[in-house]
């Protein structure tokens, strides 16, 4: 789950890494009194979860409460790269002397954790990467001991830092990765980390990705954080039914159990579509070990509730559950969704019982279903069905 800014920063004050006062505004109004109680320079920030906000105009200086007022409603309303801005955060402002870049994440491909770190920031990270990689320092992180103040002063002398501004910004690290770990996370970052005119070390900007598990099993706080009107309806519908779903930019569902199964799918249906007026997946959707009748009606309404989706391919391997209990499972959930279920479906069965499966999908006779011998027959067909 990724927060919003202003939740990074109220994140980052409870672990005392130090920040600017913020109130978040949903009017021109509330912008306006904002800017009036926090006094001074202001700054009027789009709250969405993209980067290239200043670009875009959501991010404008005020000098004045009525420049706030004016800030706000310019703002307010505004698509940046598909994210319509619905909320301000309204900044204490600062004079900037330095800015730099600071970051701990979640290193999947090594199993551990990793710091980017940078004396130069401000500018967009991949940016950086590409324009000046040795400015860049990169720094695997135990996972066991984490960021102490002699890693966190390694990882500043390795960004570029020098002997005065390093145990300065180390402390800030130090505290940045107890968020980190703290909260459960998979992303703590922020760009830029600036030096204010008075010399004082500030993170003006903060992301950051709290993981999911973690907010099921140990943070389930963080529930509140979520913001359940951004977030895709047919998303929100999968996951309230347990389900396992991804929404693509595609035209043909895609259902399967196991997540490698699943992915695998994926590319054999993008390759089928080539062939079919380029039709593509339309989302990701693993029902897991069990195919009952309910599992498998939940995950055709979600899928079928898509407009963009013309056709369906239902492609599981029987395993521990049986292509019986499978086949069962699609013909009890077509007769629970009725009439709502009107997209062709190709269905595709192998292992366990696999001959009894297809059996009882043959015996159904559902005008809907149609059966595929192998993966790469079902995948076309179901391209060519979407294309249709």
């Amino acid at each position: 789950m990724d927060l919003y800014e202003y939740q990074a920063r109220d994140l980052f004050e409870k672990y005392e890494v130090p920040v600017l006062a913020g109130i978040i505004a949903d009017t021109p109004e509330e912008a306006k009194a904002a800017a009036e109680k926090l006094g001074g320079v202001v700054v009027v920030k789009a709250q969405v979860k993209v980067g290239g906000r200043g670009k875009a105009g959501g991010v404008k200086v005020a000098k004045t409460p009525e420049d706030a007022y004016e800030a706000a409603k310019a703002i307010l309303g505004l698509d940046i790269k598909g994210h319509v801005v619905k909320r301000v955060m309204v900044a204490a402002g600062a004079q900037i002397e330095k800015e730099f870049y600071f970051s701990v994440l979640l290193d999947r491909a090594n199993r551990s954790y990793l710091s980017l770190c940078s004396v130069e920031g401000g500018m967009e990270i991949e940016q950086l990467a590409v324009e000046k990689p040795d400015a860049l320092a990169k720094i695997e992180v135990d996972p066991l001991t984490g960021i102490d103040a002699a890693k966190a002063l390694e990882i500043a002398k390795a960004g570029g830092f020098d002997d005065e501004l390093a145990p300065k910004v180390a402390d800030v690290f130090v505290k940045l990765y107890n968020v980190y770990k703290g909260e459960g996370a998979t992303l703590v970052e922020v760009n830029p980390l600036i030096q204010d005119a008075a010399g004082n070390i500030v993170a003006l900007d903060g992301k950051v990705s709290l993981d999911d598990n973690a907010t099921e099993v140990r943070h389930p706080e963080h529930e509140e954080l979520e913001d359940k009107d951004a977030a895709d309806p047919l998303e929100a519908k999968a996951k309230a039914s347990g389900l396992n779903y991804v929404k693509l930019d595609g035209q043909v569902g895609i259902i399967g159990n196991g997540a490698g199964l699943v992915m695998s799918t994926l590319d054999v249906v993008a390759y089928a579509g080539e062939n079919h007026g380029g039709v593509k997946p339309a989302n990701f959707l693993d029902i897991g070990g069990g195919a009952s009748a309910t599992v498998m009606a939940a995950g055709l309404d979600v899928i079928l509730g898509d407009e963009q989706v013309k056709s369906v391919f239902v492609n599981v391997f029987g395993g521990i559950t049986s292509c019986v209990a499978v086949a069962e499972g699609i013909v009890k959930a077509l007769e629970i969704l009725g009439d709502t279920a009107t997209k062709p479906l190709v269905v595709r069965l192998d292992g366990n019982q696999v001959e009894e499966g297809r059996a009882i999908l043959a015996a159904a006779n559902n005008p809907l279903v149609t059966l595929a011998a192998g993966m790469d027959e079902g995948a076309d067909k179901a391209a060519e069905l979407a294309n249709a």
